[in-house]
């Protein structure tokens, strides 16, 4: 027995991400990709703008859908850049500018003042009209410098908590293990299984 979700999104990597971490747990689970319009993101919180998006990837597919809304949230800037994570330097999904002019709003700050965390809200959305949202913080602070490999977005520069490297240059399931995420997954997957019994490979 079948459990396909459509993941609200057209980042091919979070579609691979999603079905990593959650088909581990969950052998059963196929997450497929979303095609549809991408709606337009007007919320004031990460789980207003998942629930945005799941709502459209349901309505406009049939299936359940997911959708998460993340980001890096800078202590000193306020929590920026928040939920404008995407689009920091003013084009939506240019990685490499928004990392660099976050850095360079930081260049003054001294390390012990650069704490942040990643926060990750995860949206469900059935066709029928019933919802729920999980979240999930990582704590750490922001580098100096950009450092490895792995990872999008703002990894190389993120310095989670007990780690002497970035999410960059953590394997991927080291970061699978306790990434915003996959905190947010853990509360997720009690949510998943309740819908299990009413799936049958559609």
């Amino acid at each position: 027995m079948t459990l396909k979700l459509v993941l609200a999104t057209h980042n091919q990597h979070k579609v691979e991400e999603f079905q990593r971490i959650l088909g581990a747990s969950m052998p059963n689970l196929e997450i497929v990709a979303y095609d549809g319009p991408q709606p337009v993101e007007n919320g004031i919180s990460f789980a207003e703008n998942a629930l945005i998006k799941a709502r459209a990837a349901a309505a406009h597919t049939g299936l359940v859908a997911l959708a998460d809304d993340s980001g890096i949230c800078v202590d000193v800037l306020g929590g920026a850049p928040g939920i404008f994570s995407a689009r920091w330097a003013g084009t939506h999904g240019d990685g490499g500018a928004n990392l660099r002019l976050l850095l360079d709003q930081l260049s003054d700050i001294a390390e012990e003042h650069r704490g942040a965390h990643f926060t990750a809200a995860i949206a469900l959305a059935d066709p029928s009209g019933s919802e729920a949202v999980v979240e999930g913080i990582w704590p750490g602070r922001v580098a100096l410098e950009p450092r490895g490999e792995h990872g999008f977005g703002y990894d190389p520069i993120f310095l989670p908590d007990g780690h002497g490297v970035s999410a960059a240059e953590l394997t991927p399931a080291a970061k699978d293990a306790e990434s915003h995420r996959a905190r947010a997954f853990e509360r997720l997957i009690p949510v998943l299984r309740s819908l299990e019994p009413a799936a049958d490979g559609d």
